[in-house]
């Protein structure tokens, strides 16, 4: 079950209430070193909301792992530093159905979907400025980057947040709120899976 949806959308909340195995996406970020990560438009910060500044390839080989055997090893991500620190294992005890949970969820969806892997994909969203509020209250709480460079992300996502949500539908991801996506959840972990492929 792939959950995606614009930062501070509500999708770790969510992915903890349904109870299921969770794999964090975000932890398959690119380290801050890294001469490929893209940058914000006129400006020298890095652009952590584009799919360019992500490991697509290491996170589907992942969820592979994870419904092949139940098992695999995930990178431990610190976004304040913007570094890998370690690798953990994660066991879902051969638990047919877990989440896994990410701004760029969507952008593996149909890769998931050719390897018989998707359940469903769900793209969680609600008021722009609702999210502006939660993302910032939460950034800033974890210390993840400066108050300047939070500010200017922010108002850069509550500005983009519709275009968004229209990009992850248009990769195969159901836009929706809270309730309908925990309806949707319940429904996969009883096994009526979506048979049709992402757009």
């Amino acid at each position: 079950m792939l959950l995606t949806g614009p930062s501070g959308s509500g999708k770790s909340s969510l992915a903890a209430r349904s109870g299921l195995p969770v794999l964090r996406l975000d932890d398959f970020y690119k380290e801050g070193d890294d001469p490929t990560l893209p940058l914000v438009g006129g400006s020298s910060d890095i652009d952590w909301d584009s799919p360019l500044s992500w490991d697509a390839d290491t996170a589907v080989a992942a969820i592979a792992d994870l419904c092949a055997t139940g098992r695999t090893e995930v990178p431990v991500y610190d976004i304040a530093t913007s570094s890998r620190t370690g690798v953990e294992a994660l066991d879902i005890s051969r638990t047919p159905l877990f989440i896994a949970e990410g701004i760029f969820a969507a952008d593996i969806a149909a890769r998931c979907q050719e390897l018989g892997l998707l359940a469903d994909a769900i793209c969680l969203r609600g008021r722009p400025s609702t999210t502006f509020r939660r993302r910032l209250a939460r950034d800033l709480r974890e210390g993840r980057k400066s108050v300047l460079f939070l500010l200017r992300r922010g108002y850069r996502l509550m500005r983009a947040e519709r275009g968004i949500v229209a990009r992850h539908t248009a990769l195969g991801a159901h836009a929706c709120g809270r309730d309908e996506a925990l309806g949707r959840l319940a429904a996969a972990a009883a096994g009526r899976h979506r048979t049709t492929a992402p757009a």
